[in-house]
């Protein structure tokens, strides 16, 4: 690995993290009604989280090679101190190497930079790998979901108070 970033998403981003979602969701069987797959925004990632007050949406790029990214933005349908993690998807070449952390701990911080008290996230028990990240990072399993993110497919809930900074 000659240079790997995490970098704000450019609107030439978006086919890529098409493919790397499409691609990732597929290999874990997550396309049926109910999943991110579907959501118009997979197409139009670099729109759906231009909003500067709202969200952030990070790519991680390894020898000019998009090969992963993640965000944050407002949780829908749901309290305005919650953000969601979301679309956080990594190709197998990148997994295994620690951007996962780097990712979620990238989204906490812009999260904190926007007031936000709680980030939540939906997944499926079968992403394990992505599951256990979580809990070490400090998420906290829920035994349903919060707002209405319209995947109801998702079997799995986490979420995580955000220190302000003043506890730092």
């Amino acid at each position: 690995m000659k240079n790997a970033q995490l970098r704000p998403i450019r609107p030439e981003d978006n086919p890529a993290l098409a493919r790397i979602i499409r691609e990732v969701m597929t290999e874990f069987n997550t396309v049926g009604p109910g999943y991110s797959i579907n959501d118009p925004e997979v197409d139009h990632m670099y729109e759906a989280y231009r909003d500067p007050a709202t969200s952030r949406y990070y790519v991680l790029e390894i020898d000019g090679k998009v090969v992963g990214g993640g965000g944050i933005g407002p949780l829908a349908n749901g309290e305005s101190a919650v953000c969601e993690l979301r679309k956080m998807y990594f190709l197998p070449e990148a997994r295994g190497q620690g951007w996962g952390r780097k990712m979620v701990s990238q989204c906490l911080e812009a999260a904190r930079d926007l007031q936000y008290r709680k980030c939540y996230l939906e997944t499926v028990e079968r992403m394990e790998t992505a599951n256990l990240l979580y809990r070490k990072m400090g998420f906290e399993a829920l035994c349903g979901r919060l707002g209405d993110t319209g995947h109801c497919s998702c079997d799995t809930y986490f979420v995580k108070e955000i220190e302000s900074e003043a506890l730092h």
